[in-house]
């Protein structure tokens, strides 16, 4: 089920990316499935540049998409600390999620000397006429977190197993309501990521992997009849933009008292929106309602019992292994990867190393977020 999932999704982003060109949102390409090869190995790089060699430091680009969601600040504030304490010099950027900006930013890294790039895409199709500079001035590029597609010039990706993600967000729905023996019917509502960022439908993908079964046996039911990837998505994976449409759900299906029994959210800024609307307009039985992030707002509603549970990519550890990874190809080596078939943006398959998400919610959130060091106990009061 999860490779004929992937297929579809893979060949359909293909075709949006044949049809809308450069400015289209495009998915991964996967030849199989992320977790059927997690075994670490060096892979060749896809460019001549991971033959670069250095010694002693050198200049770093890291591209970010925004500082709107409190996970890129996270991201990009460990890679430079882990870079800098490495002995690079660090050029950070954030490029408040609009993408000409990005392209800017990243011409000005290139031109002003870094040796390498590490870029979270705003868009995984709108960087390849910029890459192409990189690429002839023999910069290696680690796509950050989304794949960036259709591009040569990337040399390695770094991310979180992404439809393990969504495999544990739609496992965990099933499983509270019990749908392999409970009667139902059971109203759920679906809500995922922006289109232009590769990792969305590969969140979505694999949550439907686990609920779809239920969907098309009448257990679960879609009420406001919207289950499309392109319907359910959210741009910019804006707060107030999944509050509003989820505003509009409840008007139209909801507010005569008809239970909603479950939200599949695909992070914690769409479950804000989705949470704020709930509390403004839903006066039936509260939901389950998943996410991913463990942003601050969203941990204390999962204390209150507002949100069910989320996934935690701790990147602490996504930064540590982009920093090992930098490091190995600045000395002239090849970047430590776990999968070398999954992730084929287009241009050929992109070495890859996928960290592994978290399950978190209100029984472990100590353990995982402040004994770790992840947060204090003040910044959840």
């Amino acid at each position: 089920m999860r490779k004929k999932l992937l297929s579809t999704l893979l060949a359909t982003a293909m075709a949006v990316t044949m049809l809308a060109g450069c400015g289209s949102n495009g998915g991964q390409q996967a030849t199989t499935p992320a977790t059927d090869n997690k075994t670490e190995t060096s892979a060749e790089a896809k460019t001549d540049a991971s033959t670069t060699t250095t010694t002693g430091g050198g200049k770093i680009g890291v591209a970010m998409p925004t500082k709107d969601l409190q996970r890129w600040n996270q991201d990009g504030t460990n890679m430079e600390a882990q870079l800098k304490e490495a002995g690079y010099e660090v050029d950070l950027q954030y490029a408040s999620n609009d993408i000409p900006t990005q392209v800017s930013q990243i011409e000005n890294m290139i031109n002003s000397g870094c040796q390498m790039l590490v870029i979270a895409s705003i868009d995984g199709d709108s960087l390849g006429t910029v890459l192409e500079q990189a690429k002839e001035k023999d910069i290696p590029v680690i796509a950050y977190d989304r794949l960036i597609m259709n591009s040569d010039a990337v040399t390695y990706y770094a991310t979180f197993d992404n439809y393990m993600v969504g495999t544990k967000q739609g496992e965990y729905i099933r499983d509270q309501l019990d749908l392999d023996n409970a009667a139902g019917p059971f109203n759920i509502e679906l809500v995922t990521g922006d289109p232009g960022d590769n990792n969305a439908r590969f969140f979505f993908g694999g949550a439907m992997d686990v609920l779809q079964p239920y969907i098309d046996a009448g257990k679960l039911v879609v009420k406001s009849g919207q289950t499309d990837f392109e319907t359910v998505a959210t741009a910019n994976w804006s707060t107030e933009t999944a509050q509003s449409r989820m505003d509009a759900i409840i008007s139209a299906n909801y507010a005569d008292g008809t239970k909603l029994d479950a939200v599949l959210c695909s992070n914690d800024s769409t479950a804000l929106g989705v949470t704020n609307s709930l509390e403004a307009n839903y006066t039936g039985e509260w939901p389950i309602i998943t996410g991913q992030d463990c942003d601050k707002p969203n941990v204390k509603n999962m204390i209150s019992g507002k949100q069910s549970m989320s996934i935690f990519k701790d990147t602490r550890t996504l930064a540590s292994k982009v920093v090992e990874m930098v490091d190995a190809v600045m000395k002239g080596g090849e970047a430590p990867v776990n999968d070398t078939t999954t992730y084929d943006n287009g241009t050929g398959v992109i070495p890859s190393y996928l960290c592994e998400p978290v399950f978190a919610d209100a029984s472990n959130y100590k353990e995982l977020l402040i004994d770790s060091g992840y947060y204090t106990e003040a910044d959840l009061q």
